[in-house]
């Protein structure tokens, strides 16, 4: 590397930290608006003369950013980054999380891992971008809620080839160490509600317990895990390898001495690529219906079982030799592939029938932490991905 080289590289390092310090401050939890984040990229996009649309949500107070550097036409690349992150309440930072602190080779603060570094890196590269005379175009999207429902960017998805270019590969930056994901689970998340009948606990025949229901339901679910865990993972790249299935809450009753009339639990099915992600929900539908129903109403008869699906974000399977594969393999100088054990928004691309990988700086492992960092070292390796990205497209 030359003088100059090495002196650009050190203004993009420095363009990509003052850009993080500025997403960084932006508080973009979920539950919150991501319009003065999107203002802010929008004022950088109209200085940089990169043009873009908005993409509202049907309430007004999100958006996705879709900006394009390159020819308007389909094809090329879109670097897909979200703009939301997780909550700080009840966690010990030893720092502003929304503001910036760099130390001894990190950069912390909240969403610098997850995943404001990545975006940073986009945003910031933009001039070179445009200086690249790229042939193909490189797209930017900037999403919401994908902390949530990873449906943030499902509005976006289904304008492309239509008043938007449809992208030839999606490389979504979400945490890996710069290494290539060409896989990752599926993720459902339910409620399930029981509602029996009350009685007095010393004639329980009066009655109908939907806690007694409720428990028996949790334990099926765990029976069904207990299956997939014995099937395990044919592909043998997970860790856990198999799907599983998680009870987190569970809620319900009045008193000891009362036959609860009602009673709810939250789980979640995290599904291995080619497994059905109703599977778990099918199963547990079945034995409500053959066996928790019947047994409940014994002893009253409208007692019911419900279960409301959540969030149903797809997963992403492998697709050896895909546009995106190869492309990022070359890009992070890689030969090989990773898996990764959460979930993102890369199976709504796929899903789409976008050619799509993970690729992003910053451990998982730091992600929705207290005191949440990513190595500059990272940040750096991401820049590079990228300048080979815009010398690859032009």
């Amino acid at each position: 590397m030359n003088a100059h080289d090495a002196r650009a590289g050190e203004d993009r390092l420095a363009a990509a930290i003052a850009m993080m310090e500025r997403l960084v401050g932006f508080d973009t939890e979920s539950s919150k608006s991501n319009l003065a984040l999107v203002a802010g990229v929008e004022s950088w996009l109209a200085e940089c003369g990169a043009p873009y649309v908005k993409v509202f949500n049907a309430v007004g107070d999100k958006a996705a950013l879709f900006a394009t550097i390159g020819p308007m036409e389909d094809g090329g690349v879109a670097l897909s980054g979200h703009t939301d992150v997780v909550p700080v309440e009840g966690q010990s930072w030893t720092s502003d999380p929304f503001e910036l602190r760099g130390e001894k080779g990190r950069l912390y603060g909240r969403g610098a891992c997850d995943m404001k570094g990545f975006d940073a890196v986009c945003l910031a590269m933009i001039p070179e971008f445009q200086r690249a005379a790229l042939k193909r175009p490189i797209h930017i999207l900037l999403s919401y809620d994908e902390e949530t429902t990873c449906r943030g960017s499902l509005d976006t998805i289904r304008r492309f080839g239509a008043d938007l270019p449809r992208p030839g590969a999606i490389i979504v930056g979400e945490p890996t160490m710069m290494q290539v994901a060409d896989a990752h689970k599926a993720v459902a998340t339910y409620r399930t509600t029981v509602r029996g009948q009350e009685a007095h606990s010393s004639k329980p025949y009066l009655g109908a317990n939907a806690v007694a229901a409720a428990c028996d339901l949790v334990s099926e679910l765990y029976r069904v895990n207990d299956e997939l865990a014995r099937e395990g993972d044919p592909g043998g790249r997970f860790d856990p390898p198999a799907s599983t299935i998680e009870v987190g809450v569970i809620r319900g009753g009045t008193a000891r001495n009362i036959l609860a009339k009602e009673c709810a639990f939250d789980w979640e099915f995290r599904s291995l690529p080619g497994v059905p992600q109703r599977l778990a929900l099918d199963r547990l539908e079945a034995y409500v219906a053959r066996v928790a129903l019947p047994r409940l109403r014994r002893g009253a008869v409208e007692a019911a079982v419900d279960t409301w699906s959540e969030v149903e974000v797809p997963g992403l399977s492998p697709e050896p030799g895909s546009p995106a594969e190869t492309l990022a393999l070359k890009l992070a100088r890689s030969n090989h592939t990773i898996s990764v054990p959460y979930a993102t928004e890369a199976g709504q691309f796929q899903t789409a029938g976008l050619s799509t990988v993970v690729c992003g700086p910053g451990s998982i492992d730091q992600a929705h932490q207290p005191d949440e960092f990513v190595e500059v070292a990272q940040i750096e390796e991401a820049i590079a991905f990228m300048r080979r990205l815009a010398k690859e497209l032009s």
